[in-house]
C-alpha cells in the first residue's frame, strides 16, 4: 500500500490543484491540514504526515504555482484571497470537516486568516515560525531568492546551494539535505534542476500593496487552541513578537527550537512530542464532546 494517495481537484477558476492524502479517509480522529511556506509544497510535510496519520487523515496541498499544482497564467492571483478560496474548495473536494491546521510561514498566515474567513473549519492551529509581525530582514531575504530561478546540473550542486541559502535549517544528515533539495528543485525538460515553483509568484509581493496589520487575524482565532513554534535563530518570527503573542493569548502553547532558523522542519526532537501531544489533545477533546 502506498504511503500516500495523490489527488487533484479543480479550483474556482478551473485551475488543477494537487494534494497528498495520508491515512484512512474514514479515520475517526480530527484530520490535519498542512499548509506550507511561500514557495514550498507537500513534500515538506512527509515526515510529519507519516508520524501523524495513524487514526486520522493528513492532507498536504500544493498551492497554485507550486509543486504538482498548475501554474496560474495570471500572476496577480498569487495572493492570500485566492489561496483561501483554494483551501475552501479543498475542504469541499476532499470532504473534510473541521481540521487542525499546521501552518508553516505563509501557511501560518493563512491559518490566521481562516480564523476570520472560515473559523468553523478550525479545530486547532500550529503556527510554525510565523506571527502577526514579520521580521523585515527575513522577508527581504526571502524575496531576494524567490523570484529568480537558480538552475543546477546535479543534486550535489543543488544541495550546496540550499546550504548557502539556508545555513540554519535544522537538518543533520546528508540524506535530509538531499530530501530538502528535492522538495525545492525539480528536473526540467532541459535536464537541469529548476525551482519547483512559479518565480512569478513574487510579483504580487514586490508590486502589490504593503503587508497589512496582521494582529486582527491573530486575534480572530479567538479561543481556537494554538501551538506556536519558533526557530531560535529565526529572522522572520522575532523573539519580541513571540513574547507579544504570549501576552495576547494567555493559553498560547509555545516551543522554541534550539539552533533552528526559518523554518523548523517539525521533525526536530524538541518539537516532535509537543506537536503530537497538542494534536492528540485536540482529538481527545473532540471525542469527549
Amino acid at each position: 500500500m502506498p504511503e500516500f494517495r495523490e489527488q487533484h481537484y479543480t479550483a474556482q477558476d478551473g485551475l488543477s490543484l494537487y494534494y497528498r492524502e495520508y491515512g484512512d479517509r474514514d479515520a475517526p480522529e480530527t484530520p490535519v491540514l498542512c499548509l506550507g511556506g511561500l514557495t514550498r509544497n507537500s513534500k515538506d510535510f512527509h515526515s510529519v504526515a507519516m508520524r501523524l496519520h495513524t487514526g486520522r487523515r493528513v492532507i498536504c496541498p500544493d498551492y497554485r504555482g507550486r509543486g504538482r499544482s498548475a501554474y496560474d497564467p495570471n500572476p496577480q492571483h498569487y495572493q492570500p484571497a485566492t489561496y483561501l478560496n483554494d483551501i475552501r474548495h479543498l475542504f469541499a473536494a476532499a470532504n473534510v470537516g473541521p481540521a487542525i491546521i499546521i501552518g508553516t510561514s505563509l501557511g501560518g498566515l493563512l491559518a490566521m486568516a481562516m480564523g476570520a474567513a472560515m473559523p468553523s473549519m478550525l479545530a486547532g492551529v500550529v503556527l510554525n515560525d510565523v506571527g502577526p509581525d514579520i521580521g523585515g530582514d527575513g522577508l527581504s531575504r526571502i524575496l531576494d531568492y524567490v523570484g529568480v530561478d537558480r538552475p543546477h546540473s546535479d543534486w550535489d550542486s543543488a544541495v550546496q546551494d540550499l546550504r548557502r541559502m539556508f545555513p540554519h535549517l535544522s537538518l543533520d544528515t546528508e540524506e535530509a539535505w538531499l530530501e530538502a533539495a528535492q522538495a525545492t528543485w525539480r528536473e526540467g525538460a532541459d535536464g537541469m534542476l529548476h525551482f519547483d515553483w512559479d518565480v512569478k509568484l513574487v510579483d504580487m509581493l514586490r508590486d502589490g500593496p504593503p503587508v497589512p496589520d496582521l494582529w486582527p487575524l491573530f486575534h480572530s482565532l479567538g479561543n481556537i487552541p494554538i501551538l506556536a513554534i519558533r526557530g531560535a535563530l529565526s529572522d522572520v518570527l522575532t523573539a519580541a513578537t513571540f513574547d507579544k503573542m504570549a501576552m495576547a493569548r494567555a493559553d498560547l502553547v509555545q516551543i522554541t527550537v534550539p539552533g533552528a532558523g526559518h523554518v523548523p522542519t517539525l521533525s526536530e526532537p524538541s518539537v516532535r512530542e509537543p506537536i503530537d501531544t497538542f494534536i492528540a489533545g485536540l482529538s481527545h477533546q473532540k471525542n469527549e464532546r
